[in-house]
């Protein structure tokens, strides 16, 4: 392969989520990070926008290249060896460019939590990718990095401690602060418009191992429900990232030869508390999760929330409202012989973009600087099969999440 002129390209850096993984890159770049990297979208005058709020200067190239701009984006993803794509929703935006990145070789990182898209991709772009080796690691966000890496980190403890894997892993959403994200919501939108076209894709949504093509496992446990969990010890209800994330984590079992067992069980939900109130509060999320699914069936429904609830183009929440955002995920394991590990993932800034624009932008510098091409080769990848424990180990440090096991 010929020498590239950058390590990394940003694609969508005008955008919101953008411009805070840029802010992330070039913290990281003026820090001492080695670093070539560029700026690339569609608007020459607002990426110079970007570039001046930053302060970089002139040495911090500026790339024009259009989403549905095939040839554009081919020549984009033979000049750097990895492209870091904050443009979606991925399936309306999204194809042209990881296509170009699995045929050039280049290395992909974005935040999608979209699966039918994924699903698609998959199918269309391991074997191309296996071949160039280009790695694409899809949904490098919150969704599902603390989830994914969460179980990761767990499974990993329970093999030190208690000598096997659990069998089965419940993840409790226990505190957030901040919402999510535009971009989730759209891409949500986009989703159910997609179902609504061709109601057979709902299976695709419903499937925990739709990800993994040619593997299905057991039964899994019902996340849509308002229980009673004895594992984490309280009640809950109903996630509505959990069906992108359970995705993710079957998939990275998967990809890595199923080291947590063919027979791996796996639920995610919204934790309530206890008591009454916990109680309550868990049916309520249960009773308004169906009705989130009716109304997004509906098409007037989906063009209100588009005209009236989503941000603009370029909106999101200020500082110091994403710099006061937090979450924390409570994990617990039941291994086939009874015995129960705990551990929790906890998270500095708002989940949808304080912290988010950490997330992918330390992926993108892990797959560039950390992950062994031999242990991570060509192919579609998730963050829990193509980082481990190193991505883990480089968030704690620079991204302000804490892994930690339950030692009480």
């Amino acid at each position: 392969m010929r020498a590239r002129d950058f390590d990394l390209v940003l694609f969508g850096a005008s955008g919101f989520t953008g411009r805070l993984v840029a802010e992330v890159l070039h913290a990281w770049r003026s820090g001492g990070g080695a670093l070539r990297w560029a700026l690339a979208g569609r608007d020459p005058a607002r990426l110079a926008a970007v570039r001046d709020a930053l302060g970089a200067g002139e040495a911090l190239p500026l790339l024009w290249a259009d989403a549905r701009d095939a040839a554009a984006l081919a020549r984009l993803a033979a000049r750097t060896r990895a492209i870091l794509s904050t443009v979606g929703p991925y399936q309306l935006h999204g194809e042209p460019l990881v296509t170009a990145c699995a045929h050039a070789g280049t290395d992909y990182v974005d935040l999608c939590g979209e699966p039918l898209w994924m699903a698609r991709m998959i199918r269309q772009l391991q074997a191309p990718a296996q071949s160039s080796g280009a790695r694409i690691v899809f949904s490098c966000g919150f969704d599902s990095i603390p989830f994914d890496l969460g179980v990761v980190f767990l499974q990993h403890a329970a093999r030190e401690r208690l000598g096997a894997p659990l069998a089965e892993v419940h993840a409790t959403v226990r505190a957030m602060k901040g919402g999510f994200s535009g971009g989730t919501a759209a891409s949500l939108l986009a989703t159910m418009e997609a179902v609504a076209r061709d109601p057979a894709l709902a299976r695709t949504l419903d499937d925990p191992f739709a990800l993994t093509p040619g593997f299905r496992g057991p039964p899994q446990p019902d996340g849509d429900a308002a229980a009673w969990d004895e594992l984490v010890g309280c009640w809950s209800g109903p996630f509505v990232m959990a069906p992108i994330n359970t995705k993710n984590v079957h998939r990275s079992n998967a990809l890595r030869g199923h080291p947590w067992g063919r027979d791996f069980r796996y639920v995610e939900r919204m934790g309530t508390g206890a008591g009454a109130a916990g109680r309550a509060g868990a049916l309520a999320l249960a009773r308004a999760s169906r009705w989130q699914r009716r109304l997004l069936a509906v098409a007037p429904t989906r063009a209100l929330i588009r005209r009236w609830l989503l941000p603009r183009p370029g909106q999101g929440p200020d500082r110091a409202a994403r710099e006061s955002g937090r979450y924390e995920i409570a994990l617990a394991g039941r291994g086939a012989d009874g015995a129960v590990l705990r551990a929790s993932v906890r998270g500095e800034r708002d989940p949808g973009y304080g912290s988010t624009s950490r997330l992918v932008a330390h992926s993108a510098l892990a797959l560039l600087h950390e992950v062994d091409r031999a242990m991570t080769p060509g192919g579609v990848w998730t963050p829990g099969a193509a980082f481990g424990l190193r991505l883990v180990e480089r968030l704690q440090a620079h991204a302000g999440l804490r892994f930690e096991v339950d030692e009480a």
